[in-house]
């Protein structure tokens, strides 16, 4: 069996956690090296105890191992673009975290630089490789409810600003400053741009793109600078009808690494509702189950597939590096789903619908 050398770059924060266990156990794997941000997530890496070597610089890292084959590109938001032109000036395939601009003239840069250097870029959208979502979205797609008439999906979370301090900045997170909308505090870059997976899995669904978006925001529950809690709904180009919630509308503990994040009831939940013309189709993807921990602190623990999508994704990672293919989830595909959600910010700004391509 051959191995795909791989490495990190630019690590940040802890939410990349799920990658070092599957780097670690997959056996088509070799771990090479990772590039930290800072020398506090250097130290925070250092605990976890792999045998990795650490580098404070993504090109340093580069030099050092020319052995590599593919790169995940673990910085936030905004400075991914710079990630990218490292990768291609070394000629390194990427995996990029879920959002790879919100600037769309960037991303279309992005999309010339990677095609350009002939790598291959494949964008971080787990929820395809988890097992219910895989059933849910083959069931739409066989015909098996007829016509999709109507898409209904939740991808509600905790917010991760408190652990993930970059999250909660908007030049980090969305890249620019921009207001949600005239006479509001606060900025684009929030609930929204942290949760891409359901605008991106309605597209796969309907096997159609977006016509229009309407979005609007709420009171905050939380004492951020972004949006938390935002509902989405609107039209595909086919007819299908659409209603979306990818709020940050549970609690968390406040705490600057993960701690106790899979505690009853700070949980994650993501919920498809597909209705067609011969039925329906209602799926909990994660599963969440709650069960009695006991001592010390008396607690029930929510329990999750977690890792069951992660283990798919770098293993079509891994297949489309050694046969030279495209991934499902490439630059260009994602593109427009990128689109839709800065289209959305559009309509919260404008108080009206948003079409695209118009």
């Amino acid at each position: 069996m051959k191995q795909v050398n791989l490495a990190i770059a630019s690590l940040t924060h802890a939410h990349v956690r799920k990658y070092y266990q599957t780097l670690h156990d997959n056996q088509r794997i070799n771990w090479v090296a990772v590039s930290c941000a800072t020398e506090e997530v250097a130290e925070n890496f250092k605990a976890y105890g792999y045998d990795v070597p650490i580098y404070m610089s993504t090109e340093e890292m580069l030099k050092a191992h020319p052995e590599i084959d593919g790169v995940i590109i673990a910085s936030e938001n905004f400075r991914h673009y710079g990630d990218m032109e490292l990768c291609c000036k070394y000629g390194k395939h990427m995996l990029s975290m879920k959002v790879p601009t919100f600037d769309l003239e960037e991303y279309d840069r992005m999309i010339e630089m990677v095609e350009k250097a002939g790598v291959i870029c494949q964008v971080e959208l787990e929820m395809h490789y988890n097992p219910s979502c895989a059933k849910a979205l083959e069931l739409a797609r066989s015909g098996a409810i007829g016509d999709i008439i109507s898409f209904n999906a939740t991808n509600i979370t905790l917010s991760p600003v408190w652990a993930f301090p970059w999250q909660g900045n908007p030049e980090i997170s969305y890249g620019k400053r921009i207001p949600l909308k005239d006479g509001d505090k606060r900025f684009r870059g929030g609930a929204l741009s942290d949760h891409p997976h359901i605008f991106d899995m309605l597209r796969w669904v309907t096997n159609s793109d977006y016509d229009y978006v309407f979005a609007d925001v709420a009171d905050n529950i939380r004492d951020i600078e972004e949006e938390d809690v935002i509902y989405v709904t609107g039209r595909m180009k086919n007819g299908c009808k659409f209603l979306l919630d990818p709020s940050w509308s549970r609690h968390e503990a406040k705490t600057k690494l993960p701690v106790d994040w899979d505690l009853h009831p700070k949980r994650m939940e993501v919920n498809f509702s597909i209705v067609g013309t011969e039925g329906v189709i209602q799926a909990d993807c994660f599963g969440p189950n709650d069960s009695y921990c006991g001592g010390p602190n008396n607690r029930y623990a929510v329990q999750y597939t977690y890792f069951d999508e992660w283990i798919g994704m770098m293993d079509e990672f891994c297949d489309c590096i050694l046969e030279n293919k495209q991934p499902k989830i490439n630059l260009q595909w994602h593109r427009q789903t990128v689109e839709a959600m800065v289209r959305c910010y559009d309509s919260v700004a404008a108080g009206k619908p948003i079409y695209m391509n118009k």
